[in-house]
């Protein structure tokens, strides 16, 4: 089991964050904005509750954008660094993606599905995985794939 709290933080260390409780799900998103903030193919988040996430030390910079969905959406990220630490929608919708490279230990991320695939290249998408094209309205299924993992006591 993976012990809680989670932490991690930014690259230059100025930000650091706790989560709380167990994460919702870990996923590979493709969408072009995904591609264009990390500079790779896509990025893997993990969802968590809002209420759950917390800075522990340093004050993130805020961003908002409209993402390929067209919703708005937030993102923070350290001021010194530039290190991208979540996102989530405007208004709030009551869970953030944590970009799972900023947690302290990352060896239990393993991601159960993939979201806009349409943009994805294609060498980066696995039968594996549930997959879809654009944003899915109901994640379901990748929570429940995520719990049968049994990284975390539910």
């Amino acid at each position: 089991m993976v012990p809680l709290p989670l932490t991690g933080g930014c690259q230059c260390g100025a930000l650091r964050y706790e989560i709380r409780q167990a994460p919702l799900m870990a996923y590979n998103c493709h969408c072009t904005n995904c591609q264009r903030i990390g500079g790779g193919a896509f990025s893997t988040p993990i969802t968590v509750l809002e209420a759950a996430f917390a800075f522990a030390q340093g004050e993130p910079r805020t961003f908002e954008w409209t993402s390929d969905s067209g919703t708005r959406r937030f993102g923070w990220l350290c001021g010194t660094c530039g290190g991208r630490i979540a996102h989530g929608g405007t208004p709030s919708i009551g869970v953030l993606s944590v970009r799972s490279g900023t947690l302290d230990d990352t060896s239990w991320v393993e991601p159960v599905g993939d979201i806009w695939t349409r943009s994805a290249q294609p060498w980066a998408l696995s039968s594996d995985r549930i997959g879809y094209d654009r944003q899915p309205t109901d994640y379901t299924p990748f929570v429940e794939r995520f719990r049968k993992q049994g990284r975390f006591a539910v």
